[in-house]
């Protein structure tokens, strides 16, 4: 069984620092197995996040604050109208990155195409991409981590953001390939909250994915009240509803 929190998409725009601590705090109970797998579904305040392998000419050159976060990947922008999904769930052994990423951008793939976005992998590339007057675009990222072998980051989805913000840095470390948003590509908005139930219907869990044969995946998602996240303390009070190489 698979929770998906959905914290205020559309309503209230999430600290990235206060997204990083409730990571924390599920990642430590699913570790304990006293949470089930778990997706956290979000959209943050505007800012910059670098990954290990981010080298300093690829930051703001402007002197921009950016966050340095233990996921793979390079520097990339989170914020208004971008959708950032953490799932936070346990891989199967032999762990296996590569077909978790993999994984990843199936399901993005699945979610875009639902809307009429043609997308596609490109090879050596992690996230989705899209063609943009015959140039690559990145449509989704995604940066994961793995400790004690559970996930923690995910993927970003542009549905209405600004592109303005990649201008100032080489985004996921890519200088000969552009940044494009579903709206963008479609024509018409679609904002985050538009692809939440996409994502929720198209997302499996990795040990869900074994078992598949055995039967259907359970789902529960649950929403919270719009008070600021601390930890797991939110989660304790959450009720059922329905429903981490940038």
């Amino acid at each position: 069984m698979t929770d998906f929190i959905v914290e205020s998409v559309g309503r209230r725009l999430i600290p990235y620092s206060d997204g990083l601590a409730w990571q924390a705090s599920t990642h430590e109970r699913v570790v304990a197995g006293s949470a089930p797998d778990t997706v956290l579904l979000l959209e943050h305040e505007a800012v910059y996040t670098a990954g290990k392998r981010t080298e300093p000419g690829e930051r703001p050159l402007d002197g921009t604050p950016v966050i340095d976060v233990d996921r793979g990947g390079k520097i990339t922008w989170h914020g208004p109208g971008q959708l950032v999904g953490y799932p936070i769930v346990r891989l199967p052994d032999p762990i296996d990155v590569v077909a978790y990423v993999r994984s990843l951008e199936a399901m993005l793939l699945d979610v875009v195409a639902s809307f009429g976005v043609e997308a596609y992998r490109v090879e050596g590339r992690s996230g989705i991409w899209t063609s943009v007057a015959g140039v690559d675009a990145k449509l989704g990222a995604i940066g994961i981590r793995v400790a004690s072998g559970v996930t923690t980051h995910g993927f970003a989805l542009n549905c209405s953001n600004d592109l303005a913000p990649y201008s100032k840095i080489v985004a996921c470390g890519i200088r000969d390939a552009g940044v494009t948003t579903m709206s963008s590509v479609l024509g018409r908005a679609v904002v985050p909250a538009d692809v939440v139930d996409a994502v929720v219907a198209r997302f499996v869990a990795p040990r869900d994915a074994v078992a598949a044969s055995a039967g259907s995946v359970g789902a529960a998602m649950t929403s919270l009240p719009a008070a600021p996240l601390a930890g797991a303390a939110p989660l304790a009070g959450a009720a059922p509803l329905a429903g981490a190489a940038r």
